[in-house]
């Protein structure tokens, strides 16, 4: 097999979902194939495009929450010192 003619084979899919990918392919006037083919390059292009680095997790909460200033930490409490024993 070629690297132009990879093969993938999608068993256990449930009837209803055969069902909705036939239609969908229909719709688009595409075999089923085809639709799988172009529904994996266009979630592939999103995954590609995508910012899923630390700042844009960070980024997407200021949008969500107005920002830090909202943010209320409350008070330290005060606790009494802890020592570790090491020696077992």
């Amino acid at each position: 097999m070629t690297e132009a003619t990879r093969a993938v084979y999608l068993r256990g899919l449930d009837p209803d979902t055969y069902k909705w990918l036939k239609v969908r392919a229909a719709q688009h006037e595409r075999s089923m194939q085809a639709e799988l083919r172009a529904m994996i390059l266009e979630i592939k292009q999103a995954d590609e495009s995508a910012d899923n680095s630390l700042g844009a997790a960070f980024r997407a909460v200021l949008k969500d929450t107005g920002g830090f200033d909202e943010l209320e930490i409350p008070p330290r409490s005060e606790m009494p010192e802890r020592t570790v024993d090491f020696s077992e």
